[in-house]
C-alpha cells in the first residue's frame, strides 16, 4: 500500500523539479529580455515622437 503513495509523491516531486527548471532556465530569462527590450522600445518611441534625442538642456 505504501508503494502507491510513494510513487505518487515521487511523480509530484519530479513534476515540481521540472517546473522549477523550466521557470528558472526558460521563463524568467525570456521575460526579463522582453521587459528590458520593451522598456527600450518605449523610450525609443518617446524620443522619436515626443521628447527628441537626448542632449544638453542649455
Amino acid at each position: 500500500m505504501n508503494n502507491g503513495i510513494s510513487t505518487v509523491a515521487k511523480d509530484e516531486k519530479q513534476r515540481e523539479w521540472r517546473a522549477f527548471f523550466f521557470i528558472t532556465v526558460f521563463l524568467f530569462p525570456i521575460l526579463s529580455i522582453a521587459a528590458v527590450g520593451g522598456y527600450g522600445f518605449f523610450v525609443w518611441m518617446m524620443q522619436i515622437f515626443f521628447m527628441g534625442p537626448p542632449g544638453h538642456m542649455g
